[in-house]
């Protein structure tokens, strides 16, 4: 199945590595991912709006105006862990 990340872009399910809010790339030990991947050509902003989710696939990571849990929930993809926060 293909997940929708918002504008024209979709991932097949099976090809994402993960899936983070955005927020946690505001600290900077963490900007530092970001930055490697824009600086790789590998990082794609899908929407003009503040990115809410960071979704990593095999190939390239996406910024995507749509929260992550609702990207999580979409997929099937809801863990434990996003119980506890």
């Amino acid at each position: 199945m293909y997940l929708h990340l918002g504008g024209d872009a979709a991932v097949a399910e099976k090809d994402i590595i993960s899936i983070h809010d955005y927020a946690i790339f505001r600290q900077a030990e963490n900007r530092e991912f970001l930055q490697q991947l824009q600086q790789s050509g590998r990082l794609e902003r899908l929407a003009e709006k503040e990115p809410k989710a960071l979704v990593v696939t095999m190939d390239k990571a996406y910024l995507s105006a749509i929260s992550s849990v609702t990207l999580k929930r979409r997929a099937g993809m809801i863990f434990d862990i996003d119980d506890k926060y």
